[in-house]
């Protein structure tokens, strides 16, 4: 039987039917490429049916027979209903083979004619299964799919049960759902074959709701909002999607504090129960459902005196979870408690927040109840809901404080001081700190059609400026709007001006412009006296000029450090202390700068800065990275772009370090396409600078999967961006090493060393010990290809040491390993008088210190050089040379298309693996015909053949 060709594709190109379920898929789709069986089995809605067709339809083909049936409730009392489903259509195929007994009982049983039953036909029926599917199996491989398995009709269910056990080696597979709630999938396992694997398919992230609501055009969500849903599904594929599609639907959104509408389609799943309630037990449930964390004491404050009682009554019917040891009470499920509030009249539900006002311990729930209690404005509610706004900011809550603070301008008259729009910005600015750029930027967008006064316009474009993050592209045309409104005021200049210097930077990829708005920034905001903005811009600066290898940045770091410093700059991602790490890091001080990065993600950790987080724990695993903790540093990778992906965050950034320490201690699959990743949201943003961070993760990563022709073409393109960008400090990107030997192992050392020589002048100028001390591996690999053996290992061996005293583990192995392979190429293919090569000739050194880094994927090739055992020395791979001759003429980047032309790749490939269009490809490929004296690029191809013949 066959299925539509897009469904005979791999897995990986149809993500959309199986999103969060990529892994469990990967491995029920192993289980049936071995010939076993599957049983998928979790709770109704959790995605059993999508994951089990797109299973079944990645089976399907040509020579492969698939039966299905798909049970319901309903029809479970139907003798063979399932049985019909499954053979209805090939009982002409297989009748004619059947014994004369077995036919007549199956037959009976699929048309409802002679009225056949197990307990009359038993056998007969249970023998003709069995034999029907040997004769299917005989003419290819059988797949009996079962969705619902626990609807099935019992007689079906048995007859599939007697031939699952005896099947054998009859090339017959199952694949089946089943719904439960916990683990009790055991009772069907009778029903599958003895090799079957049990799948649960689990509740989905944060994340993986966002991708599916996405996927079904449930958009724009904000992320609070997908927060909710989230919150209120559980994690449910399906309750998601209904939960999405009511908002959707909804003309108007709930405001701050309020439920999520809950639709028709959900609160009939869990309102069958509720009505089994008695009133006073639900109104019972009603103020749990309303309560941030409801206890018995709270309900018995609240004046529920028989709450005990009445919750029990919940418990014995599954709407409360029972857990002696947990002090606050639990609704089953997210869903029961949402369906339940949206159930109660508005004026109930207000009965129940006065309640809880006076009932409730902590202060910010008391507030929250009394907004929720309130209808209209009140200036005393909305002063206690700001208050309480302060001091969950104070408690690290920043995306409670925003609720709070919208709660208080909805009650704020409009002539009260502050008024409702200062409040709402105020709101805003909470929203960015917890990561909630889109619905920070929603209100100040409405705070802007009606703001008059400048100081208000201004600090609503600000928010809308910082939610744009990295995409500043997108809201270039803000910039004359917001000038205009800041007029000559030297404070609202200055908070112009310092955005206008990430402008620079990002927009335009121009370190000198972006220093010199920042230094008019920090000027502007000292003759307004704006302590903060002063030295938000002076922080920028000091890490522009850092990265410029300027000469003035440890001037300015001391400026940006000096006192007196205000808390949110000095810990803030983009503040002094970070702009210290920064230095301290570039400068190999490792230790400072790990204490440094660590203190700094603490603070922001308790304060709720969700973004700073995000850029802290990336900055921490690179720190751990660069020591040489590569299981260390990978994990705090994985979190920053797992956090990263949640919040909205930095994902470009975040994907690409994650890169890096997955190259060097996890999947290198996996590097590549982060870095790829990275790349593309670096130019989906315009973001010069992450760009070339992207590419430099991408060469490595290619360098560590063996790809050097790959790492050369991605690390020159790298080269071309930072130096267009003004970037001279190597010890940014520190892809230089990289670059250099990835040169010597296509056969380029010529260029290998000029990239070794131009860096080495900047490092030392900066000091850079590091970097030099890996230009000297570099360097020495050079050598080597020069045949200059006994230098390259001169040159290795106090690589390494200095390595080693720097602190840079992973760097001290990699010259060891590179040590070990020079002096195992020298013993293969010894020279005619040329004495032996000092120290012993094995990778123990190089494995030891790669297993002390945790940087598998480096361990893997120390093991295989170690297993291939002593090799001859090979010439590195190079072009052809009258070819390269040919290409010596045209410029870097002539060179790297031509090359690519001559790989075959399409025009379209080369800008995609060259990160740049099709007609700079086109326009490139102009120049080279010309340069070559040639038509097409089919003579290109015609030139390197015929040089790879002379």
């Amino acid at each position: 039987m066959t299925v539509r060709r897009d469904f005979q594709e791999p897995p990986r190109s149809r993500p959309d039917l199986v999103i969060g379920r990529e892994d469990l898929f990967t491995s029920a789709r192993e289980q049936l490429g071995r010939g076993g069986s599957v049983l998928l089995h979790g709770p109704a809605g959790i995605g059993k049916s999508t994951v089990l067709r797109a299973l079944a339809a990645d089976y399907g083909g040509p020579d492969r027979t698939v039966l299905r049936c798909s049970a319901t409730e309903s029809e479970s009392h139907l003798p063979f209903l399932a049985l019909a489903d499954l053979f209805g259509l090939v009982l002409d195929d297989v009748s004619g083979a059947l014994p004369g007994a077995q036919r007549t009982a199956l037959e009976s049983a699929l048309t409802g004619r002679g009225e056949s039953t197990l307990q009359r036909d038993g056998l007969a029926l249970r023998l003709a299964v069995l034999s029907a599917l040997r004769v299917l199996a005989a003419k290819g491989p059988v797949l009996v799919v079962a969705d619902d398995l626990q609807w099935l009709d019992a007689a079906s269910a048995e007859l599939l049960g007697f031939a699952a056990r005896r099947l054998g080696d009859t090339p017959v597979q199952m694949l089946c759902a089943v719904r439960t709630e916990g683990q009790e999938y055991d009772r069907h396992l009778p029903a599958s074959p003895p090799d079957t694997l049990a799948v649960r398919l689990g509740p989905l992230t944060r994340t993986q709701v966002s991708a599916l609501l996405d996927h079904r055009g449930y958009t724009p969500l904000s992320r609070s909002t997908i927060r909710d849903i989230h919150r209120t599904s559980g994690g449910n594929p399906l309750f998601a999607l209904e939960l999405g599609r009511a908002l959707a639907e909804s003309p108007a959104r709930p405001r701050p504090g309020e439920p999520l509408p809950v639709p028709t389609s959900l609160r009939a799943l869990v309102l069958n129960r509720l009505e089994m309630l008695s009133d006073e037990a639900r109104r019972t449930l009603l103020v749990a459902s309303a309560g941030a964390r409801p206890t018995l004491a709270l309900l018995h404050a609240a004046g529920r005196e028989h709450a005990e009682a009445e919750t029990a009554q919940a418990a014995a019917l599954g709407l409360l979870a029972t857990d002696p040891e947990a002090p606050s009470l639990r609704f089953a499920h997210p869903l029961i408690s949402a369906a339940l509030y949206a159930e109660a009249p508005s004026q109930e539900r207000r009965a129940v927040h006065a309640a809880l006002s006076t009932a409730a311990s902590d202060p910010i729930e008391r507030a929250r109840h009394l907004a929720l209690a309130t209808t209209g404005t009140d200036p005393d509610v909305a002063a206690r809901l700001a208050e309480a706004g302060a001091l969950a900011r104070d408690r690290g809550a920043p995306s409670v404080a925003a609720s709070l603070g919208l709660l208080s301008a909805r009650h704020t008259p409009a002539d009260s001081t502050p008024g409702p729009d200062e409040r709402r910005l105020l709101a805003a600015e909470d929203a960015i700190t917890a990561g909630e750029a889109d619905l920070a930027r929603d209100i100040a967008r409405d705070v802007l059609t009606r703001a008059t006064v400048p100081a208000e316009r201004v600090r609503a474009w600000m928010v809308v400026i910082e939610a744009a993050g990295q995409a500043l592209g997108e809201v270039d045309a803000v910039f004359p709007q917001v000038l205009a409104d800041a007029g000559d005021d030297p404070c609202l200049l200055a908070q112009v001006h310092y955005q206008l210097a990430w402008r620079g930077l990002v927009v335009e990829g121009d370190f000198a412009e972006a220093r010199q708005e920042a230094a008019h920034a920090a000027e502007l905001a000292a003759r307004g006296g704006d302590r903060r903005t002063e030295l938000m811009a002076l922080s920028f600066q000091a890490s522009t000029e850092t990265l410029m290898g300027h000469p003035d940045a440890p001037v300015t770091v001391k400026r940006a450090l000096k006192e007196p410093q205000d808390p949110y700059v000095a810990c803030h991602h983009n503040g002094a202390g970070s702009a210290r790490f920064r230095w301290l890091i570039m400068s190999d001080q490792l230790p400072e700068a790990r204490a440094t990065i660590t203190a700094l993600l603490r603070e922001v950790r308790r304060r709720g800065m969700v973004e700073s987080e995000v850029h802290f724990l990336r900055f921490l695993a690179d720190t751990e990275l660069r020591s040489g903790h590569c299981g260390r540093a990978l994990d705090l990778a994985r979190e920053s772009l797992r956090l990263a992906r949640d919040s909205g965050i930095g994902e470009g950034a975040s994907a690409m370090l994650a890169s890096l320490a997955e190259a060097s201690a996890g999947d290198v699959d996996r590097a590549l396409a982060l870095a790829r990743e990275a790349a593309d949201h670096a130019e989906v943003d315009g973001d010069q600078m992450y760009l070339s961070r992207a590419l430099a993760a991408l060469g490595y990563a290619q360098l560590v999967a063996g790809d050097p022709a790959a790492t050369v073409r991605s690390l020159r393109r790298v080269r071309e961006l930072e130096q267009g960008l003004g970037i001279n400090d190597p010890g940014r990107g520190r892809w230089h090493g990289d670059l250099a030997e990835a040169l010597v192992r296509i056969g380029e050392p010529g260029e290998a060393q000029d990239v070794i020589d131009t860096t080495r002048a900047h490092a030392l100028r900066l000091g850079r010990q590091s970097v030099l001390a890996v230009l000297d591996r570099a360097e020495a690999l050079v050598r080597a290809a020069r045949g200059e053996h006994e230098a390259a290992v001169v040159r290795l061996t106090s690589v390494q040491d200095r390595l080693g005293r720097l602190g840079y583990g992973l760097e001290e192995a990699r010259a060891a390993f590179a040590l070990a392979r020079l002096r195992a190429q020298a013993a293969a293919s010894p020279r005619a008088g040329a004495r032996p090569l000092p120290g012993p000739v094995s990778y123990d050194e190089a494995a030891r210190l790669f297993r002390r880094c945790r940087a598998l994927p480096w361990l893997r090739q120390v093991d295989a050089a170690a297993t291939a055992g002593p090799t001859a020395v090979e010439p590195a791979a190079a072009a052809p040379p009258v070819a390269l001759d040919a290409l010596e003429g045209l410029a870097a980047m002539e060179r790297q298309v031509a090359s690519l032309v001559m790989e075959g790749a399409t025009n379209r490939e080369i800008a995609a693996r060259l990160f740049i269009s099709v007609k700079t490809v086109e326009a490139t490929l102009t120049r080279v015909y010309r340069k070559l004296g040639i038509r097409s690029r089919v003579d290109i191809v015609r030139l390197a053949a015929g040089r790879r013949t002379t």
